[in-house]
């Protein structure tokens, strides 16, 4: 959401409600190319929101002021794009459609009271959606579906109600049919199957509403009375499908109350066509925003803790109530700063107002858990890249915050009297590493700076510093987030390049062995003399490094012992072989000897790492290479193809099982080295076209073959 610019007022007037009742927050989801940004574009335009479909205020589109956006060709970050229709404001909240982005999504679904899924009519969704869909019948999310792209030659508005239906499940079913215009190809009008009138786009919007041609009545009749059972089987008056069945013409506005409600609930789900290039059904689109859908004073609110953890009373969406709002997603533009869209759930949030921000953090991303007092400055209400100042934000409105010192995404904005703690919403772990490395010196700090304000607003983004490897590793969500990572990194003017990602891999003996250190050296006078023997034995996988004192009679001086242990100890850590560090080993120190002047602790700790040495070179020394136990959650029909792309990764398959939380998937449970896992998170999805899923973890070091 960079912005480039900041007005006191655009034309028209920045949208401003002062109930919770006058807001839809909505949600657009669906894959990449659905349609999804035209169609925002599209509505905005027809309220009058801009100028025409395209443009917003400065003549960018919606989702093109984001660089990465540009040069990607589809969108890759979250927008808000606020209008009022009838009196209400909807936030139309705009999500990437691509799998790498589902941080974006994964926020708009944070901050939405509803979903609209838009669905192609010439290429239908992918698994991805489906699995959405799901996801959202778990938490109760209203959604509605937009047949989109209908003006297209190849567009099937019938096939794509169809597959929905099939992929969706019960209750989806169309409000209107097509009606083709004179030339029998171009869609010109919708046939409302409640109302059983004709909505006549032939002039442009708003449509002309008339009574239907005597050719539509049989399609009218045969696709009424299913939805007509739709939506009395949902109804809350039981003696409705009584009444129906008994043949009686249930008034129009019953059907539409009832309809309204089941939507509103997440009951019932309503396939919507529309045209973003043509108009068609754009009015009736709104309509249903409007009056179907949740307002936030609807829909649940997310559980609150003080900071401390302390449990506190549910939230209402109240705007005299006590202030709880959320950072839903953060970034730096290099024109404005950091520009955070927030969430209100409770209360009312005004400028110059001093709030508690409170994070859980993430400290294995790169942001621990933070608590500080900061006043806020002006709010916005963002549109495109700008950004139009607004006076207050009640409970269940969105808005922009500017050059807030410490907010990042998932942080909880509340009253400096009161803090308190929204819980925290799942986001996927990221699982493509990349390493960058910086051209100079310079480029280093460029790097951090950018880096630090990078991950503080993308929770799908973790950044780890190797000891080991040396390298600085970003974890990214696939090539596709990566891309957009490293463009802003060199937009920030950080200078870097990418280079493999090197594993860590650890040493040890395969075979025990005897080894012994001699350090003797004269230098100006002073002598250095230190002398150890030791027998080396190789320990089983895990059991790390055992030091154990054998030594009779005073050999080994015993304040001199540790000084021993403390040598092999270092050379442990520098490798004895490939410069990897040694693990699983037991030294025993058996015998040496001392000088009565010129022995010492740095003698002796020499003496103990070139005693290791040498019996590193009798031992056997073998190269360890990480291993980690994967879960991999994917459709049945996939598994053959997973099963057999792991053992081509050296994998070892601990067994299978179906998944307890989806019907139809299946947990596949392996064991695999990690640099077979490297780029895994890109070969899964194209194995499985988008619909596999993994998680990893550390388990043990294996042999290198």
């Amino acid at each position: 959401m960079a912005q480039r610019s900041q007005e006191k007022g655009a034309a028209g007037g920045a949208p401003t409600v002062t109930e919770p009742g006058g807001v839809r927050n909505v949600v657009l989801v669906g894959h990449s190319g659905a349609g999804k940004t035209t169609l925002v574009e599209a509505l905005l335009a027809a309220t009058g929101t801009i100028g025409r479909a395209g443009t917003v205020a400065d003549g960018t589109t919606v989702c093109d002021h984001d660089p990465a956006a540009v040069r990607q060709q589809r969108s890759v970050s979250l927008a808000c794009a606020p209008l009022v229709h009838n009196g209400v404001k909807i936030n139309l909240l705009d999500t990437p459609g691509y799998a790498d982005f589902v941080g974006e999504l994964r926020a708009g679904l944070r901050a939405a009271d509803a979903a609209l899924f838009v669905v192609s009519a010439v290429d239908g969704m992918d698994a991805a959606t489906a699995a959405l869909w799901e996801e959202c019948a778990a938490v109760g999310m209203p959604r509605a579906v937009a047949v989109t792209r209908l003006d297209h030659p190849r567009a099937d508005f019938d096939e794509a109600v169809a597959l929905c239906q099939r992929v969706f499940g019960d209750n989806v079913l169309p409000l209107h049919l097509t009606m083709l215009g004179d030339d029998g190809e171009s869609v010109a009008g919708l046939l409302n199957l409640v109302t059983r009138r004709v909505f006549d786009y032939t002039a442009g919007l708003p449509a002309q509403v008339r009574e239907p041609d005597p050719e539509h009545l049989p399609a009218i009749a045969e696709s009424r009375n299913e939805l007509i059972e739709g939506i009395i089987a949902e109804s809350e008056d039981e003696s409705l499908m009584d009444r129906y069945l008994a043949g009686e013409e249930i008034d129009t506005d019953v059907l539409v109350a009832d309809l309204e409600k089941a939507v509103s609930k997440g009951h019932f789900h309503p396939v919507l066509p529309v045209c973003a290039a043509t108009g068609v059904g754009l009015d009736v689109l709104l309509d249903g925003l409007v009056s179907a859908f949740p307002s936030p004073l609807e829909h649940e609110l997310p559980a609150v803790t003080g900071v401390d953890g302390s449990p506190r009373p549910p939230l209402t969406c109240d705007p005299a109530g006590p202030l709880v709002a959320e950072v839903v997603r953060t970034t730096v533009d290099r024109h404005v700063g950091r520009v955070s869209l927030v969430r209100v759930f409770s209360g009312t949030l005004r400028p110059e107002l001093t709030v508690h921000v409170a994070g859980h953090g993430m400290a294995e991303r790169g942001h621990p858990d933070h608590d500080a007092d900061e006043r806020v400055g002006h709010l916005y209400t963002p549109l495109g890249a700008t950004l139009r100042e607004v006076g207050a934000c009640v409970a269940g409105d969105i808005c922009a915050i500017t050059k807030s010192g410490s907010a990042e995404t998932g942080d909880t904005i509340s009253a400096k009297a009161d803090p308190l703690l929204v819980a925290p919403w799942e986001m996927p772990e990221p699982l493509l590493p990349v390493a960058v490395v910086a051209h100079s010196r310079a480029d280093e700090d460029a790097l951090a700076r950018n880096l630090a304000r990078l991950v503080a607003g993308d929770p799908t983004l973790r950044l780890e510093r190797n000891p080991e490897t040396h390298q600085l590793v970003l974890w990214c969500m696939g090539e596709a987030h990566a891309d957009v990572v490293l463009d802003r990194l060199r937009a920030g003017g950080a200078e870097l390049d990418t280079e493999p990602v090197r594993v860590a891999l650890r040493e040890t003996l395969a075979a025990p062995a005897k080894g012994h250190g001699r350090h003797v050296k004269q230098s100006g006078g002073h002598g250095q003399y230190a002398v150890c023997d030791i027998e080396v034995e190789p320990l089983p996988r895990g059991a790390g490094f055992q030091f154990v004192d054998r030594i009779v009679g005073g050999a080994v001086p015993h304040n001199y012992i540790p000084s021993v242990e403390k040598g092999i100890r270092a050379q442990l850590e520098r490798g004895v072989v490939a410069g990897h560090p040694v693990v699983d080993l037991r030294v025993t120190l058996v015998d040496g000897k001392a000088h009565s002047v010129d022995s010492s602790d740095a003698a002796f700790q020499t003496a103990g790492a070139l005693a290791l040495r040498d019996a590193a070179e009798k031992g056997q020394p073998i190269v360890l290479e990480p291993v980690d136990e994967v879960v991999v959650r994917v459709p049945g029909h996939t598994v053959g193809a997973v099963l057999g792309d792991l053992a081509g990764r050296r994998g070892r398959v601990l067994g299978t099982e179906p998944d307890p939380d989806a019907e139809g998937h299946t947990l596949v449970r392996a064991e695999v080295p990690a640099v077979e896992l490297l780029r895994y998170a890109v070969e899964l999805r194209a194995l499985t076209a988008g619909t596999g899923t993994f998680r990893r973890h550390f388990t043990h070091y294996t042999p290198v073959p």
